[in-house]
C-alpha cells in the first residue's frame, strides 16, 4: 500500500483572492489597522508561519507577534467559512484534479489523504466547498493545526494512517503530490517521495531543481500520474 499525500492549494484547487480577503479582515479585526502588505502567493508555507510573516511585514513589533498571531490563526477558519459562497464563486478545481483524485481514490493499493499548510478546519472548508472531500480521508491527514513546521506533517499523517490501516508508512511507501518548493522540502525532510506538479507559481524545472523525484506540468495525464506514484517507490 502507498500513502498518497495531496497538497491542496494550487494543486487540487484555487480559491482566488478569498484567502487574501480573509487575511485583510482578520488582521484589521485583531490588530486594529489595515494590512498594507500580504505574504507572497503560492509559497506553500503553513498558515501560522504566513500569519507571522503578515505581522512582521506590516511593522508589528516582535514582542507582540506571538500573541497576535495566535489570535489571528484562531479566527481564520470561522471567517473563511463566512465567505464560503464567495470561495465557491471565485475559486476553481485545478485542471485534471477531479480525474486524478478519482483514479487515486479508486486504486486498491493507494491510500489518499492530504498534507497541507492549511489548518484542518480551513482545509475541510475548502475541500467541501469544491466537493472534493469524498476523494481523500481527511481524518488521517497532516495540517498546520498539528505543527507550524510543515515537514512534521508527513510523520503525523503516516502515524495516523498506520493507526487506521495497520501498516507502517515511511519514505518507501509515501508520496507527496504538490506544486511548490515547500511541498518538495516537506517530502524530502519529512520522509516521503515527491511528485511536483507545475500548476502553481513554480515551474517543472524549478520543482526538479528543488529535488522532486518526478514532475508533471499538470494533472491531466491520469495514467502517467498513477505510474509515477508507483514508480517513485522503486527509485
Amino acid at each position: 500500500m502507498i500513502l498518497v499525500l495531496w497538497d491542496i492549494d494550487r494543486t487540487l484547487l484555487y480559491v482566488g483572492d478569498t484567502d487574501r480577503l480573509v487575511y485583510h479582515e482578520v488582521f484589521r479585526e485583531v490588530v486594529g489597522q489595515d494590512a498594507t502588505s500580504l505574504p507572497a502567493r503560492g509559497t506553500g508555507v503553513t498558515m501560522p508561519v504566513a500569519v507571522r510573516e503578515l505581522l512582521t511585514i506590516n511593522g508589528i513589533p516582535e514582542t507582540e507577534t506571538e500573541h497576535l498571531a495566535d489570535l489571528i490563526v484562531g479566527r481564520l477558519p470561522d471567517r473563511r467559512e463566512s465567505h464560503r459562497e464567495e470561495l465557491v464563486r471565485r475559486g476553481m478545481v485545478m485542471p485534471g484534479a477531479i480525474e486524478a483524485l478519482t483514479a487515486v481514490h479508486r486504486a486498491p493499493d493507494l491510500i489518499p489523504t492530504v498534507v497541507t499548510g492549511n489548518l484542518r478546519a480551513s482545509a475541510e472548508i475548502k475541500l467541501s466547498a469544491m466537493s472534493l472531500t469524498q476523494y481523500v480521508d481527511v481524518s488521517i491527514g497532516g495540517y498546520a493545526s498539528d505543527s507550524a513546521h510543515r515537514p512534521d506533517l508527513v510523520g503525523i499523517a503516516q502515524s495516523r494512517a498506520a493507526g487506521r490501516h495497520g501498516i507502517q508508512f515511511d519514505r518507501a511507501n509515501t508520496v507527496i503530490i504538490g506544486d511548490s518548493r515547500q511541498d518538495v522540502v516537506t517530502g524530502l525532510e519529512g520522509g516521503a517521495r515527491v511528485i511536483g506538479v507545475a500548476s502553481g507559481t513554480t515551474s517543472t524545472q524549478q520543482l526538479a531543481e528543488a529535488g522532486a523525484h518526478d514532475v508533471m506540468p499538470d494533472l491531466h495525464d491520469v495514467e502517467g500520474l498513477l505510474s509515477r506514484i508507483r514508480g517513485v517507490m522503486i527509485k
